[in-house]
């Protein structure tokens, strides 16, 4: 009789930690991790703007300072919306711009080994990592735990439709 309940019970944790899925919950996670990540950066940028102000690489034909300053309102106020879940896949493109100029730059002013060669832990995968959030939060949205998601509920409440048109955000 004992077995029989600890069997009943080791299933019962199995379907807990397999069967139950946390998808929004997860997406806000991701949300935060990625925003507070980027933001960080934009944080140390206004920190060391003097310094950096004439060493940072110039893109797409602004000037260093100019490129700088885009940089970091891309870092603070991009990432505060991904964090709300306010516009998220819109407010997705410009870091992900952002990401694939920095990838460039890292890649292409790579001074040494081909940068093929790059350690896992030198610069040149950090761009990538954010890359690829930035991707899959593109492709599953906000999810249920954002602003979004509220402002569409209200949007729909208020021109009298179901809950069942409006898909999973």
């Amino acid at each position: 009789m004992n077995k029989f309940n600890l069997s009943k019970h080791i299933k019962s944790l199995y379907f807990r930690t397999t069967g139950y899925s946390y998808t929004n919950l997860g997406r806000l996670f991701l949300r935060l991790f990625v925003g507070i990540m980027l933001m960080q950066f934009g944080v140390r940028q206004i920190a060391r703007f003097y310094e950096m102000r004439d060493v940072f690489p110039s893109v797409l034909g602004m000037g260093s300072e100019t490129s700088l300053i885009v940089m970091i309102c891309i870092e603070l106020i991009c990432s505060a919306f991904i964090m709300f879940g306010f516009l998220t896949r819109l407010m997705i493109i410009p870091p992900f711009l952002a990401m694939i100029l920095a990838e460039y730059h890292l890649l292409h002013d790579y001074v040494g080994e081909a940068p093929y060669l790059l350690d896992w832990q030198q610069q040149g995968y950090l761009p990538i990592m954010f890359l690829g959030i930035y991707f899959f939060l593109m492709l599953v949205g906000p999810g249920k735990i954002s602003v979004d998601y509220f402002l569409s509920l209200h949007i729909i409440h208020t021109e009298n439709k179901s809950e069942s048109e409006l898909e999973e955000v």
